[in-house]
């Protein structure tokens, strides 16, 4: 099995990374070893696939319309976000197994803050008190997976107020921070990753 690089890549602009990702999926071979990336993006709303739902009002933050699964999110600095570059097939790993997977690493983490979160059907992601704190979108090509999880750390969530965060109307959107945990994205994703490479090594 091969091991899996962790790639620390800072603050970086989202489409520069998402062609990043598209070319590391097309490019690879069966021997190419697995990747996560670990990244914070500068402010831009993204759309899933099948996606055609905007900003409530005018905003200068950029949309772009992306090819992962999901509907419309907002990424900016302060949020975690977790790429999981795996191939699948070699790992025998199903779509499915990687959402749950990237889902349970939030909520372990948030168990070890003694906060409780959990799942909504037909709603993936992670949520506290029926608050989002976790989105995800994921996209297969070739056998091997792209996109992945964001997970809201300490960040303005202000701009989530102009869009029905990932298609949801009145859904209300929480952080760390707001649930009195005090930390960084860098101190959060030790943590997950370690946690993420267990349940992908199984």
């Amino acid at each position: 099995m091969a091991d899996i690089i962790i790639r620390e890549l800072g603050l970086t602009r989202y489409v520069e990374t998402w062609r990043r990702m598209q070319a590391f999926t097309e490019q690879r071979s069966v021997y190419t070893e697995d990747e996560i990336w670990l990244v914070q993006h500068y402010p831009v709303f993204t759309q899933g696939l099948s996606c055609s739902a905007t900003p409530l009002q005018a905003t200068d933050i950029e949309v772009i319309h992306t090819d992962r699964g999901g509907q419309i999110t907002y990424h900016a600095p302060g949020q975690l976000v977790v790429y999981p570059l795996i191939d699948l097939r070699r790992r025998s790993i199903g779509v499915k197994k990687l959402v749950t997977a990237l889902e349970q690493v939030v909520i372990d983490y948030l168990a070890g803050h003694n906060l409780q979160a959990h799942r909504i059907s037909g709603a993936p992601g992670v949520y506290v008190n029926g608050e989002k704190i976790a989105a995800l979108g994921i996209r297969v090509r070739r056998g091997a997976s792209y996109h992945g999880l964001s997970f809201n750390i300490d960040m303005d969530l202000s701009p989530f107020l102009l869009i029905d965060p990932c298609g949801h109307q009145d859904l209300v959107v929480t952080q760390l921070g707001a649930l009195g945990v005090s930390r960084s994205v860098e101190q959060v994703q030790r943590d997950v990753v370690r946690r993420l490479i267990q349940m992908l090594s199984h």
